[in-house]
């Protein structure tokens, strides 16, 4: 049985790229590895090349990590600390620490989240290259893609747009996968609005407790000086609204983006056979009508047949277990952001009663 021992922790952030340690325990076996992001896509294209998994979903890789924003500002930072007091340069240098430790831990989350995802698959978790993944205890000497490649990947990517537009036309033999390309497209596109709408409604989040940081900052007097000390907690809970916003609802809006497009290229592979099937189907008929490479077409034809039967077998499950896992996700997820923006609307409340009553020179 493969897991996440502890979790995954990071090691380093180097030139080329974050590593990370990640304990396991395989099979009572302790196992600890670091591994470079390249090493989770070559991991995840390895799935997704692999014939025998045309039938499931393969988990969407993690997305590259991105510190240059969080860099950028702590060496503007660096650059500015002379025309600061101290007491302002230890409080920005705290809130970019923060900031960029944040950005480390839904980075190392994501990465788990792939590999947990994996292991707990009953087929690829059984697959040589991800065992290797896990137990060689040196760099797997991994590269990223180049300039060529990259274009290949593109090209590639336009043809099966094409194909994807030729296959999503045949009508399905089967209603159930019929009605999940329907629903997948639909869902896919409602998650993707959702998510540019819930980004908007972050930083609007975000804004607000910038405004009132800065509005606070301007106070001087004795009877504002005390709105600043209740104006300062309500900025920190405004900041709180939009981190816990991100990590509950667009983080997750993020990841079934991901997933439902590997949805979706699953019943992508699964026309594609179709479409193949129907067309050695058609190519039989012909070579039987002019009595002409008739066994040919026959092994074609099974072949087409055992492969889109075998494909559509899997792929059943796979999307009833995509459902579940799905619901659960949101439900969850959904609930708790609940739970803590009432807990921050209270706390708001609270405070801005405090602040009307300073201002009205009740207190």
């Amino acid at each position: 049985q493969e897991g996440l021992d502890d979790g995954p922790d990071f090691l380093s952030e180097e030139d080329r790229g974050v590593s990370f340690f990640f304990p396991f325990l395989i099979s009572q076996n302790e196992f600890s590895v670091v591994r470079q992001h390249e090493e989770f896509i070559w991991l995840h294209d390895s799935f997704v090349e692999n014939e025998e998994y045309a039938g499931y979903i393969i988990p969407p890789a993690p997305p590259k990590p991105d510190f240059d924003a969080s860099r950028e500002k702590l060496q503007k930072l660096g650059e500015g600390e002379g025309s600061m007091t101290k007491e302002e340069f230890t409080k920005m240098k705290q809130e970019l620490e923060a900031e960029y430790l944040a950005i480390f831990k839904k980075t190392v989350a994501m990465h788990e989240v792939f590999l947990c995802r994996v292991a707990a698959h009953p087929v690829l978790r059984k697959d040589l290259n991800f065992h290797v993944f896990l137990e060689y205890n040196q760099d797997l000497s991994v590269r990223g893609k180049n300039k060529k490649e990259k274009l290949e990947d593109f090209f590639k990517n336009v043809v099966k747009s094409a194909d994807g537009v030729l296959v999503a036309g045949v009508k399905d033999v089967d209603d159930f996968f019929e009605h999940e390309k329907t629903f997948l497209l639909e869902y896919h596109n409602r998650v993707k609005d959702a998510s540019a709408k819930s980004d908007r409604m972050i930083r609007s989040h975000k804004s607000a407790a910038d405004d009132i940081n800065r509005i606070a900052s301007t106070f001087h007097s004795p009877l504002p000086l005390s709105c600043f000390q209740t104006l300062f907690p309500v900025q920190k809970i405004e900041a709180r609204v939009a981190a816990d916003e991100d990590l509950k609802l667009a983080d997750l809006l993020k990841y079934y983006l991901r997933e439902s497009q590997a949805a979706k290229d699953l019943l992508y592979r699964r026309g594609r056979a179709l479409v193949d099937y129907e067309n050695a189907n058609k190519a039989l008929d012909k070579a039987r009508a002019k009595n002409k490479d008739v066994l040919q077409a026959e092994t074609t034809q099974q072949v087409c047949c055992q492969k889109f039967e075998k494909i559509s077998e899997s792929a059943k499950q796979e999307l009833i277990d995509f459902k579940t896992r799905r619901v659960a996700a949101f439900r969850k997820n959904l609930v708790e952001l609940a739970e803590l923006e009432l807990k921050h609307a209270k706390g708001n409340l609270q405070l801005l009663h405090s602040c009307l009553g300073v201002l009205k020179g009740d207190t």
